[in-house]
């Protein structure tokens, strides 16, 4: 390999929101940034299941952007094929990591089929927390005598964070995610100013999400007319994130009185177990919510709150009397408890799914948003007659114009911008954006695709 180039190749998350998995060639070092499962219809699939693109023996490390399992759900099958490079992360990342494996390896683990009992298991989780280091922000890692990386905050998901990597005097940052500033909880996405190349993310590239302001407004509207409507309110929300969310939002709502009480279940043990971690980093979270924790105030618990952590508590919710309010994972209704719930409430009228947050095509939540009359759950045929709503403002993901103005802080340095981790049109629609904007050279490059950088 010549001194002084760089080689990314996007060997996942390209083409697609999920799957995130970059290998850099630099300085006789390969170094790995995410390595997610590509999620869709089903979790395990052979885009999934093939070879690595590269001899996981070589990698002499491994960086995590964030805890999300289309960014680390790929790392037990990295360790069975032979990585013993060390891995980076956030603090807060690490540990949300050991219990979003933890949750993976009960469900993939069954998965006999493509032999995925013997790399989802307890041992695998050890042997990958055993490589982990976690680093707060900003410090600096140095791997080799000219190569240094540090995170900073991406404001996507508590520990979340962008990747940037100093070299020959010149910097490359991967984004991972980049959150949807200002979030209720959490601090701001930082900004970059000084990068030479940019990888970043286009979830939301071709479209706006609905003004901040009337998210809250929003949500206590549908919670009111489902009251009035003495119905079941069904939210698929992910575990990790959303659910802090709009806890922390129904707390405030609760205890202001702005919406009548009624039974919440948080009808999900991950989420659970998960809001324990975020408790611990309440310095990772904005000026008013450490405000509101230092009053004495729990954020993410308050009167009519229920959790349900055994299976037949869960199966109980169906005896509870409306109005009520049922948050359960997964997000986009492929898996989880609350397709049980779907099956149960999604013929009624009289009840509401409100979806909170990208749905990816081939999942049933993808489905529902579209306008499905029917799904089928476990085989089972099911009418969507319930009222369906939708709250974009509570995505995780900058929209297209918060990531051109992400761009522009650094427009006077910035060379080049890649363009991953989107649907192909949300991801060329923002390119053409960046470009027609800015005047940037943009490339939105292809799944597999290896590019040569000069620096």
């Amino acid at each position: 390999m010549e001194m002084n180039k760089l080689f990314i190749t996007f060997c996942s998350g390209a083409g697609t929101v999920t799957g995130a998995n970059f290998l850099l060639e630099v300085d006789g070092k390969k170094i790995l940034i995410d390595c997610g499962l590509i999620q869709g219809s089903k979790v395990a699939d052979d885009d999934n299941w093939g070879e690595f693109q590269y001899d996981p023996k070589s990698i002499d490390a491994l960086f995590i952007s964030h805890a999300h399992i289309d960014h680390i759900g790929r790392i037990p099958k990295l360790i069975y094929a032979g990585f013993k490079g060390k891995i980076y992360s956030t603090e807060a990342t690490m540990d949300l990591t050991e219990i979003m494996l933890d949750d993976t390896v009960g469900i993939l683990s069954r998965d006999i089929e493509h032999g995925l009992d013997k790399i989802y298991t307890l041992d695998s989780i050890k042997k990958i927390m055993d490589l982990w280091e976690g680093v707060p922000y900003h410090k600096p890692i140095h791997i080799g005598d000219k190569l240094m990386f540090s995170y900073k905050d991406a404001g996507h998901i508590l520990g979340s964070g962008m990747l940037e990597l100093s070299y020959m005097g010149k910097k490359l940052v991967f984004t991972g995610d980049l959150g949807n500033s200002p979030s209720p909880i959490l601090l701001d996405t930082e900004t970059v100013i000084d990068a030479d190349y940019i990888v970043m993310e286009s979830v939301y590239g071709d479209r706006n999400h609905e003004d901040r302001d009337n998210r809250v407004q929003k949500l206590q509207e549908i919670i009111q007319d489902n009251y009035k409507r003495k119905g079941t309110l069904i939210i698929p929300t992910f575990s990790l994130e959303r659910t802090q969310e709009l806890l922390f939002e129904m707390d405030r709502m609760v205890e202001n009185n702005r919406i009548p009480r009624m039974p919440i279940f948080l009808d999900s043990p991950l989420a659970i177990r998960l809001t324990k971690v975020f408790r611990k980093y309440k310095e990772y979270f904005n000026k008013s919510a450490q405000s509101i924790i230092n009053s004495g105030d729990d954020i993410f618990n308050f009167p009519g709150l229920k959790v349900t952590l055994k299976a037949e508590d869960s199966k109980m919710i169906l005896n509870a009397p409306n109005p009520k309010i049922i948050m359960a994972g997964s997000g986009m209704s492929n898996g989880g408890r609350i397709i049980h719930h779907e099956r149960n409430y999604l013929p009624n009228k009289n009840n509401t799914i409100l979806l909170v947050g990208y749905q990816s095509p081939g999942t049933m939540g993808r489905m529902i948003h579209d306008g499905a009359k029917t799904v089928y759950i476990k085989g089972e045929k099911v009418q969507v007659n319930a009222k369906v709503e939708n709250i974009s403002g509570y995505s995780g993901h900058k929209d297209s114009d918060g990531l051109l103005n992400f761009i522009q802080d650094d427009a006077n340095i910035l060379k080049k911008v890649f363009v991953t981790m989107g649907e192909p049109k949300a991801s060329m629609f923002l390119a053409q954006k960046i470009k027609d904007s800015l005047g940037l050279d943009v490339y939105v490059p292809q799944m597999g695709e290896k590019i040569e950088i000069d620096f």
